[in-house]
């Protein structure tokens, strides 16, 4: 099952799964949702630290329409990468200069992530949380490296509740 691309891995993780990680990754049949679901819940309670399969778990559970496991697990991978990043695990502390989020790595992955939770709050119609999201975003990424427009134009077209 192709949940990640080449250029997903370098771009915002800098690295691959480790091995064992990518062994059970790599048991996913594919088509199977619930079967890739279950192992990537596997490997990402196994290997705690290794960003990708967060990001696969989420990835598939936001595609499968379960949006509100899919934010609980991006805000795991929220607190892994920031870890790693040696940044603060509260995104609202988190600032600027705090990390290099231009370049490949968990501080590249948290930022990402933390779009990840932008769309989710958008979907689940907590335009208030989106917002502040949303702020901090473009504080982090002023030059717009990963792609806030998309975001805004979700933004934008999402009912005030």
């Amino acid at each position: 099952m192709n949940l990640i691309t080449d250029i997903e891995l370098a771009e915002f993780f800098g690295s691959t799964a480790t091995p064992p990680g990518m062994q059970l990754i790599n048991t996913i049949p594919e088509g199977g949702n619930d079967d890739a679901e279950v192992i990537l819940w596997t490997t990402v309670l196994s290997f705690p630290t290794c960003l990708p399969p967060y990001y696969m778990l989420y990835k598939l559970q936001a595609s499968c329409g379960k949006l509100r496991k899919a934010r609980e697990v991006a805000g795991k991978a929220l607190v892994a990468a920031a870890r790693q990043a040696s940044i603060n695990i509260d995104w609202r502390a988190v600032w600027p200069g705090d990390a290099d989020f231009t370049i490949s790595g968990p501080a590249r992955f948290w930022l990402f992530t933390l779009k990840a939770q932008t769309l989710f709050s958008i979907r689940l119609g907590e335009h208030a949380m989106a917002l502040q999201l949303m702020n901090k975003l473009r504080c982090l990424d002023p030059d717009n490296s990963i792609g806030l427009d998309i975001v805004d134009s979700f933004l934008a077209r999402s009912p005030l509740r």
